[in-house]
């Protein structure tokens, strides 16, 4: 579980990154960035960060709509579960050819 320490205001990053907050609502409505709300302000974890970022350049600087990043977000997810699923295949095969 996430502590309020995990946590940066939503205006904080519009400011730092120089977006709108229309953009971090954007992300949160297709599921990309959670934002979570306290006594009515909203904050993103800082965990997200990262995510943030490469959104932001995905959007701002390479010009992709955002459900370009959505499905470029769901393809590299599938790239990521895909490569831990070879590493564990050869993981499997080492034991088949260290018996040999």
């Amino acid at each position: 579980m996430h502590t309020t320490e995990d946590l940066i205001p939503q205006e904080a990053c519009c400011t730092q990154y120089n977006i709108a907050v229309s953009f971090i609502q954007q992300l949160n409505e297709y599921g990309l960035i959670d934002i979570v709300t306290v006594e009515e302000k909203t904050f993103l974890h800082s965990g997200q960060l990262n995510d943030l970022e490469k959104f932001i350049r995905l959007h701002y600087d390479l010009d992709i709509n955002m459900e370009g990043i959505d499905a470029i977000a769901h393809l590299l997810t599938k790239v990521r579960s895909l490569q831990g699923e070879i590493t564990n295949l050869k993981a499997r095969l080492q034991v088949f050819s260290i018996d040999e």
